[in-house]
């Protein structure tokens, strides 16, 4: 029978009447009986001892009903690497950095105890600088760095305030570099930058008398909340159950553990088992949640003159701040994708994340790569210029194709990107010289996934012939859960509106690794459409016996099954015994789970491995812009993206996911930065901090490529971060080929473009 035409159709979101009338509850919307409400005393200096806390005012305060400081959990979490206590108990590490908790009857009484808490503090020398941070005799952020515990992949180097080295050494860069007719040599720097989701973190933790712990948690990650904390609280990582509450964004912020240990150490303090919960305010968020690496990027590059890249030698420094969080990650993920989507085969790259005393680094759609290709793209139009070749032109010589060698030695598949550099170019009309002032430019992505990892997944079939989708991806605005019921439809051969996803509970979902990296659409897609296979297989088997045929003479189409080859207007799945039946009906239940057993690591020194990731991204964006050489205002005047996504679930959601997210690069190219003075942000508030808002997005035209993956569920790959990477990059080429100005260091802003047209000038004379 073919196709049912489920996949590649613009399903409607599944979830979209819950959010658009109101009744999704997301976690700042969660109220149980006796909650208590937690506030969070922090740190008012980037680096000093803790001495003393006197909380004795604090605990007498009538409604108060817990306490907490470092003495009351003297031990670290982490995910990667184990650096970070709930509340400080040896020193604090940044402005922000959590000193003690109080859990009260409601928040005014819970701020109110803040202010009787004493602390007392010994002032140390505190490190801003990351380069400076690298330095011997430096300050040092953690002095206990080499006894830590880290996921063996990383590398931390004891003495020092790097939490992670990440290096590439392939053919012989000198050699490539003697063999090139160009070379250049850049420094291109990224700001510190904040999410902006507008759901800010918020759990509640609860201990039960059985000693159970519950948490309800907008995380995106629930499994590994799970683990973390039930190792944290020396538990059976039975006894801890994570509920995920609708998420109202996450960008990567509510990747791996955030505020849920400080709501279970305050839990584990109160009487009567009372769930507590932790809710931060927009300025905490600013500071003291995570925030997107500051990166420091120096490129050199040598080109022949025919446009053949011969050589790369570049060295990334990620300013993780006070705590790892996923900085080491952040830091591999751009180290492997290093060269961009482009052949290189002389190779030095060292890409390093470094402790400082300023707020803490965690993942942001791209894990590095948006960074990274801001430098590596804008390096692509340098190199071009010099050879006097046209960027989109010297970018099609050198980008990958099916079959190349990646910069970490993996023989690479389901590569669209010459269709997608193509294709951007076609559509923003690259060959018409733009008017005066008007300017072109091109960005590219290229980006792993996280690898290996598992997910898994239940399909459970009603009696009625409606179906259960039980697995832990959450949905955080990117439209998995519509994507996921498609794949079971499809699949089993149900109608998409019969088809449920449960939302992630520990207790009732199976496991999975995350909702990060892009995985989800491949990771759990694949262990979907298993589970579906398997209760497809077992209801076939029922239904054999029904119409007396084989299993194997079945299909299922628009929730009925047909015989092969017969006609007639089938029998509705309904009608198929299942459940409590006499004869050989059974419940349906099926079960599916993906990993990747024969992912390989990366050598140390090398960086070489024959499969780091199951796939890679690829995407390419062009921008037109219009440049006022008398304010230095950039205006873009539309944008065409590009992106090789395998398969295409569904159309619409794969267009808003585009459209989302080169909003929020053209945010990060032109506006946001978030300022430190002497460690403390000092605009952090949406008046000050500034994003774009619906009367700044340009208009934005989605391309899709479908480079299907022979691994990928109906060949799909995934499309939720690659569309961010190439915009900034698009945008600073744009000003460029606009009025000749090449501005190194993001945000793009009229102040750095009228400096730079002033210095033009002033050269010219």
């Amino acid at each position: 029978m073919e196709s049912s035409g489920i996949i590649g159709s613009s399903v409607p979101r599944i979830d979209a009447v819950e959010k658009v009338t109101g009744r999704a509850v997301y976690g700042p919307d969660v109220k149980l009986p006796g909650m208590l409400y937690a506030r969070v005393l922090r740190s008012p200096l980037p680096h000093a001892r803790v001495l003393n806390v006197d909380t004795g005012r604090a605990e007498r305060l009538p409604g108060v009903k817990a306490v907490a400081t470092g003495k009351d959990c003297p031990s670290r979490y982490g995910l990667v690497i184990q650096d970070q206590s709930p509340y400080a108990f040896d020193k604090v590490r940044y402005i922000g950095d959590p000193v003690a908790g109080v859990a009260a009857i409601d928040r005014d009484t819970a701020e109110e105890a803040l202010s009787l808490i004493r602390v007392d503090y010994e002032e140390l020398p505190p490190v801003f600088d990351p380069i400076q941070a690298m330095e011997p005799g430096s300050p040092m952020v953690h002095e206990d760095l080499g006894s830590y515990w880290c996921v063996p992949i990383f590398f931390p180097k004891a003495g020092t305030n790097i939490c992670n080295h990440f290096q590439i050494r392939k053919g012989d860069v000198e050699e490539g570099f003697r063999r090139s007719d160009f070379i250049t040599e850049n420094t291109f720097t990224t700001p510190m930058i904040q999410h902006c989701h507008l759901e800010p973190h918020a759990c509640i933790a609860q201990f039960e008398p059985s000693g159970r712990v519950t948490i309800w948690s907008s995380t995106q990650h629930p499994y590994s909340v799970r683990r973390e904390m039930a190792r944290f609280l020396n538990l059976p990582i039975n006894r801890v159950r994570v509920i995920v509450t609708c998420v109202g964004g996450g960008f990567g912020a509510k990747v791996l553990v955030k505020v849920e240990p400080l709501g279970l150490v305050l839990a584990s303090k109160v009487k009567n088992f009372q769930p507590v919960k932790v809710l931060l305010t927009r300025e905490e968020e600013f500071f003291a949640s995570v925030v997107r690496h500051p990166t420091l990027t120096t490129i050199k590059a040598g080109v022949r003159r025919d446009g053949t890249l011969m050589a790369l030698q570049t060295r990334m420094i990620f300013d993780t701040g006070a705590y790892a969080d996923a900085g080491p990650v952040v830091s591999r993920s751009s180290g492997m994708a290093i060269t961009g989507p482009y052949r290189i085969p002389n190779i030095q790259s060292d890409s390093m994340s470094v402790y400082t005393n300023k707020p803490i680094a965690g993942a942001f759609r791209g894990f590095g790569v948006p960074q990274l290709s801001w430098a590596m793209d804008s390096t692509m139009d340098i190199l071009a210029e010099g050879i006097g070749m046209d960027p989109v032109e010297f970018r099609l010589k050198n980008a990958l194709e099916e079959g190349d060698i990646s910069a970490t030695g993996q023989v690479l598949h389901s590569v669209g990107i010459k269709e997608c550099i193509r294709k951007a170019a076609d559509a923003i009309d690259w060959g018409l010289k733009p008017k005066k002032y008007q300017g072109k430019g091109m960005g590219t992505l290229y980006k792993m996934t996280q690898t290996p990892s598992s997910s898994s997944a239940f399909v459970k079939m009603s009696e009625d012939g409606s179906v259960e989708v039980l697995c832990s991806t959450v949905d955080i605005g990117q439209g998995s859960n519509t994507v996921l019921a498609q794949i079971a439809a499809e699949e089993l051969g149900v109608e998409v509106k019969n088809v449920r996803v449960v939302s992630p509970d520990t207790d009732v979902t199976p496991f999975d690794h995350g909702t990060a990296s892009s995985r989800s659409t491949f990771h759990m897609g694949n262990a979907v459409k298993l589970a579906a296979a398997d209760a497809k297989k077992q209801l076939f088997e029922v239904a054999a016996d029904f119409f007396e045929v084989r299993p194997e003479d079945l299909e299922s189409k628009g929730g009925k099954i047909f015989v092969k080859g017969s006609k007639g207007p089938g029998t509705p799945i309904s009608g198929i015994p299942m459940g409590i039946t006499y004869g050989k009906g059974k419940p349906i239940i099926g079960r599916g789970t993906f990993s990747v057993p024969d992912a390989t690591p990366l050598d140390q020194e090398t960086g070489q491995g024959a499969y780091p990731s199951i796939f890679w991204l690829y995407g390419a964006q062009c921008a037109e812009v219009e440049v006022d050489p008398e304010t230095g205002k950039v205006e873009i005047l539309r944008i065409t993206a590009a992106h090789d996504l395998g398969r295409v679930i569904n159309p619409l959601n794969c267009e808003q996911q585009v459209e989302g997210a080169v909003v929020t690069g053209a945010g990060t190219a032109l506006l946001e930065e978030l300022i430190l003075q002497n460690g403390t942000p000092v605009n952090r508030n949406f008046r000050d901090y500034r994003i774009p808002t619906a009367m700044d997005a340009p208009v934005v035209t989605p391309i899709f490529v479908e480079a299907a993956h022979m691994d990928g569920p109906f060949g799909a790959k995934g499309v939720g971060e690659p569309a961010l990477a190439p915009t900034a990059p698009a945008i600073g080429n744009a000003v460029y080929n606009a009025v000749g100005v090449r501005i190194k260091d993001l945000p793009i802003t009229p102040e750095k473009i009228l400096k730079a047209l002033k210095e033009k000038g002033d050269r010219k004379k």
